[in-house]
C-alpha cells in the first residue's frame, strides 16, 4: 500500500505542476506578444533498486510555443508587431539583454523608449532615447524617424533604430523576468531581415478554449489521484482493524 500511496502522491504533485503551467498560459491569454508555455507528461525511470521497467509520469517543460499570434491594427505610432520570426531587444531588470514580442512601446519623462512594463528598448548603441517631437514614424526595419518639436513637417531626422534579432529558437529560454534570453547569456546580433509593422500589435498565441479544456482534464486527473490516496487510507484502516480483531 505504501507503493500505491507513493505513486498516487507523485501523480497528484505532477498534475498540480502541469495545472500551474496551464493556468499561467490562461492568465496571459490577453498579454501582448506572449508565447505559450508547453509542457507534457513524460515517462521518467525511477532511480534506485528494482525492475528497470519502473517509471513515473513527470510533467516536463518543453519550452515555448513560438508560433505568431494574431495581429491587431491600433493606428498608434509607438505600437509595433514583429512580422514572422524575430524579437525586439530590451534591457532586462538585471541589466542583461532580453527579448520580447510585446511591441506596445512607451516614452518616459526622460525620452527613453520603453516597453509597457518599463523596460528600456535597445538600439544599435544601447537604450533608445528620443527628443521631443511632433511626429514619429517607425520603419519596417525598426528605424525611427521623427519631426523635432517646433520644426516644420519637412525637417525629418533619424532618431536611431530598434534592435531586432532572430536567434535560433532552440537557443532561447524564458527567464523569471518573463523575457526570452539566450541560454549561454550572450547577446544576439542584429538581424536586418527581421521586419516590423507599425501601428499594429501581436496578440498572445494562447488558445483560451484549449487551455480551459486542458485545465478540466487535469482537474479530473487530480481528483482521481486523490481518490486513490483516500482508498489507500481506507485499506490501511481496514487492515489495522483485521489485525486487531485477530490478535
Amino acid at each position: 500500500m505504501d507503493r500505491l500511496l507513493y505513486v498516487a502522491m507523485t501523480g497528484a504533485a505532477q498534475t498540480m505542476a502541469a495545472q500551474a503551467s496551464v493556468a499561467h498560459n490562461l492568465a496571459n491569454a490577453s498579454t501582448t506578444g506572449f508565447k505559450a508555455e508547453m509542457a507534457a507528461f513524460q515517462s521518467i525511470p525511477v532511480e534506485g533498486p528494482g525492475n528497470p521497467t519502473r517509471i513515473n509520469a513527470m510533467s516536463q517543460g518543453l519550452g515555448a510555443d513560438f508560433s505568431p499570434g494574431a495581429e491587431t491594427s491600433t493606428g498608434r505610432d509607438l505600437d509595433i508587431a514583429v512580422r514572422g520570426q524575430g524579437w525586439i531587444a530590451v534591457q532586462s531588470p538585471d541589466g542583461s539583454e532580453g527579448y520580447t514580442r510585446a511591441g506596445d512601446l512607451r516614452i518616459d519623462a526622460d525620452g527613453l523608449l520603453t516597453t509597457a512594463a518599463g523596460l528600456p528598448v535597445l538600439g544599435d548603441g544601447g537604450p533608445v532615447t528620443l527628443p521631443p517631437y511632433s511626429k514619429l514614424d517607425i520603419g519596417s526595419d525598426g528605424s525611427i524617424a521623427l519631426v523635432p518639436l517646433g520644426q516644420g513637417p519637412t525637417r525629418v531626422s533619424s532618431a536611431g533604430r530598434i534592435k531586432l534579432v532572430n536567434p535560433d529558437p532552440a537557443a532561447l529560454e524564458r527567464s523569471a523576468d518573463g523575457l526570452m534570453h539566450l541560454r549561454d547569456g550572450a547577446a544576439a546580433d542584429t538581424d536586418d531581415s527581421v521586419q516590423v509593422a507599425a501601428g499594429t500589435l501581436e496578440a498572445s498565441n494562447v488558445n483560451p478554449s484549449e487551455s480551459l479544456v486542458r485545465m478540466i482534464e487535469l482537474s479530473r486527473q487530480f481528483e482521481m489521484q486523490m481518490q486513490s490516496i483516500k482508498n489507500v487510507d481506507q485499506n490501511a484502516q481496514s487492515a489495522t482493524r483485521l489485525l486487531q480483531a485477530t490478535s
